[in-house]
C-alpha cells in the first residue's frame, strides 16, 4: 500500500463539503493496512489528515498501545499504535510508517498504521455486522464491507479502541427527571460501548428505554410500534417521547433513519436527537438537513442529559 504524503491532504480537506452524502445511505472510508494481509477502514469524516509517521516523544505512565505524544500545530496529542491495540503487532516490528490524525468525540488522536491506501465510497446497506472476523480483532471491528474485487474491509470501532485504551467515559451525577418513569426513549447505536453508556445516562435520568443495534433494525421496530399504536387508536407520541440515533450504522445510517422518521406522520411530535462521535460542523449540517431536532457529540454524559431533558419534558410541563 502506498502512503499519502502530507501535501496530498487535499483529499481530506474536501470532507467538510460532503454534506450531499446526508440521507444517501453512503459513507466514504479511508482504507489502510496494519502490516497483515487484512484491509481495514475508518470513516473519512473522522480523519483530519494523513502524514508520514512523525518523531514521537515517549512519555511515562502511558496506557498500553499509546506510543507517546506529538505536538501538532500547537496541540499535544497522544499517538496510538493500532496494530498493537488490535493484537496484530509482532515484537520488534516497526510501529507504522503512516499516521492518521483523527478527531473523535472531541478528542484528537494520532493512529500509527503500516500504510494508507485510498478513499472509497460504500453503500451502508452493503455494510454488515462482523460475524466471521478473526477473534483477536473482533472486539475492535464495528462492521465489514466488501470491495468490488471481493476483498473484505474491516471497519474499526474507534469507540472501543478509545474505551480500551483510555477507559470508559465516566458518567457522573445526573439529576433525575421528575416522574421519569413516565417517559420512554428509543435509542440505536451499533457500538456496544456506546449503548452501555447511553443506558447508564437514561437510567440516571430515571426514564424507560428500548434500543436497537443498527439503523435497519431500529426502523423495523419503530414501524412496528407505530403500526401497533395506529391499530389501537392511539398516538405513538403518547407512548414514545424521544428517539436517539447514532450517525454511522451498518445497513441503514442515522441520516436515512431520521429522514424516514420525519417523512412518516405517525412519528409527529417525537423529537429525534442525533448522537455522534463525528463532531465536525459538516456532520451537524448533515443532521440538520435530514431534520434532527438536536445534535450532541459523543461521549459527554452531561451534554447528553442536558440535551434530552428539555426535549423529554417539553410536552409535559404546565
Amino acid at each position: 500500500m502506498s502512503s499519502y504524503q502530507p501535501e496530498e491532504n487535499g483529499l481530506l480537506n474536501v470532507v467538510d463539503g460532503r454534506t450531499s452524502l446526508a440521507g444517501s445511505n453512503r459513507m466514504e472510508i479511508l482504507l489502510f493496512s496494519l502490516g497483515t494481509t487484512e484491509t481495514f477502514g475508518i470513516n473519512v469524516f473522522k480523519v483530519r489528515e494523513v502524514s508520514a509517521a512523525p518523531f514521537i516523544t515517549r512519555a511515562p505512565n502511558m496506557p498500553a498501545g499509546v506510543e507517546g505524544l506529538i505536538s501538532l500545530r500547537g496541540n499535544v496529542i497522544p499517538v496510538l499504535s493500532l496494530a498493537k491495540i488490535l493484537g496484530l503487532a509482532q515484537p520488534g516490528e516497526p510501529l507504522g510508517a503512516s499516521m492518521m490524525v483523527t478527531e473523535y468525540s472531541k478528542r484528537t488522536l494520532g493512529f500509527l498504521v503500516s500504510g494508507v491506501d485510498r478513499i472509497i465510497r460504500v453503500e451502508w446497506d452493503k455494510v454488515r455486522a462482523p460475524d466471521n472476523v478473526a477473534s483477536s480483532v473482533h472486539n475492535y471491528i464495528t462492521a465489514i464491507t466488501e470491495l468490488p474485487d471481493g476483498k473484505l474491509v474491516s471497519i474499526v470501532d474507534v469507540e472501543t479502541v478509545l474505551a480500551t485504551t483510555f477507559g470508559d467515559a465516566v458518567v457522573g451525577n445526573i439529576t433525575p427527571i421528575p416522574d421519569g418513569q413516565n417517559y420512554e426513549v428509543f435509542y440505536v447505536d451499533d457500538s456496544g460501548v456506546a449503548r452501555r453508556k447511553i443506558a447508564e445516562v437514561l437510567d440516571k435520568l430515571g426514564v424507560k428505554h428500548k434500543h436497537a443495534v443498527n439503523g435497519l433494525e431500529a426502523w423495523t421496530r419503530l414501524q412496528g410500534m407505530a403500526s401497533h399504536a395506529q391499530q389501537t387508536g392511539r398516538l405513538l407520541s403518547d407512548e414514545l417521547d424521544l428517539i436517539l440515533v447514532d450517525a454511522e450504522m451498518p445497513e441503514m445510517d442515522g441520516y436515512v433513519l431520521t429522514r424516514n422518521i420525519k417523512a412518516d406522520s405517525r412519528f409527529d411530535g417525537i423529537p429525534v436527537v442525533m448522537h455522534s462521535s463525528l463532531s465536525s460542523e459538516a456532520n451537524r449540517a448533515m443532521g440538520k438537513r435530514v431534520g434532527v431536532d438536536a445534535y450532541v457529540a459523543k461521549f459527554d454524559a452531561d451534554a447528553l442529559a442536558d440535551t434530552l431533558r428539555p426535549l423529554l419534558t417539553r410536552g409535559h410541563q404546565g
